[in-house]
């Protein structure tokens, strides 16, 4: 268009123009880096789950074979027991503090400096959490199992017990999140009208009525996309394996992301490795959407 067709647009169509410009110019750098490190690495890495690749050598295509190969592989299907396990006891118990911390600030207290106490854990790294717990916790010389001694209990074997040690990943993790959710559940109880409390207390509605009747309803939405979140950041635990048991005891901590990590860097095995990282996008994928439908999380009874 030149620049005498454009002096002949509309005032608000030529302020609109430049106002497109500018948002274009603005999401300019987001849509690169989207571009360079999620849209590129992800289709790379689907190429590389079709081929036989190691660094030493180019790829060779394969096929399907890495993923038939991963269905019968008993390690793959150990660590994915490993990780659905480490899921469940993670969101369950995170879910439930969360849930319990948010409306006590509710109802108690909405001190700011509380907030930020609570938030306070989930501001140490992962791995600075892990390497504290792995001291805390050592059935040598940790804290934790000295005060068991002194109590009367044997010392536990918290990180080389194959029972003990997924709980015991899972409830490092309840500590360092269990804050975040539980301020973005808070978020979501500040949404709720007071006057639906002070109606149902009007008819005589006790504290575990107006949780069960009002608070759970109305927060589904919010609870559920935080429960989405939630199981994919717990699907993709590794730093605080790597750093306490690296996947011991006999494989009762190797997680999904464990198991892809030694075989992209152990065993420099890249095709297999990209096909163990595809098959567990299809799985959040799949986690993702049915829990977003089944749980109407687009969906709320304010409306």
């Amino acid at each position: 268009m030149s620049a005498a067709s454009t002096a002949e647009l509309p005032p608000a169509r030529r302020k609109h123009r430049d106002d497109t410009r500018l948002a274009l110019l603005f999401i300019l750098p987001a849509s690169i880096g989207l571009l360079v490190f999620l849209v590129w690495p992800l289709l790379t890495g689907l190429y590389y789950s079709l081929t036989e690749y190691s660094i030493l050598t180019p790829p060779k295509w394969v096929g399907l074979e890495n993923y038939t190969n991963m269905l019968s592989d008993p390690v793959f299907w150990k660590s994915l027991r490993v990780t659905v396990l480490y899921v469940v006891i993670n969101i369950g118990v995170q879910t439930v503090l969360a849930l319990l911390i948010a409306v006590l600030m509710q109802r108690l207290t909405q001190n700011t400096w509380l907030r930020s106490l609570v938030l306070t854990p989930y501001l140490v790294s992962n791995v600075v959490a892990a390497i504290v717990f792995l001291w805390l916790l050592d059935s040598q010389l940790g804290i934790v199992n000295l005060i068991l001694q002194g109590i009367g209990f044997d010392p536990v074997s918290f990180w080389a017990n194959e029972k003990w040690v997924i709980p015991t990943i899972a409830l490092v993790n309840v500590w360092r999140h269990m804050g975040y959710t539980a301020l973005l559940l808070f978020a979501g109880l500040q949404s709720i009208p007071e006057q639906l409390y002070e109606a149902a207390r009007t008819e005589g509605a006790g504290e575990w009525q107006l949780f069960r009747r009002i608070t759970l309803p109305l927060l589904r939405p919010i609870l559920a996309l935080v429960l989405i979140m939630s199981i994919i950041g717990s699907f993709q635990v590794f730093d605080t394996v790597s750093v306490t048991t690296q996947g011991g005891p006999s494989d009762a901590s190797k997680v999904l992301q464990m198991y892809i990590y030694e075989n992209a860097f152990g065993q420099y095995q890249f095709g297999y490795a990209s096909a163990l990282s595809v098959a567990l996008l299809v799985i959040l994928m799949v986690i993702t959407f049915a829990q977003y439908f089944l749980t109407r999380a687009g969906q709320s009874d304010l409306d």
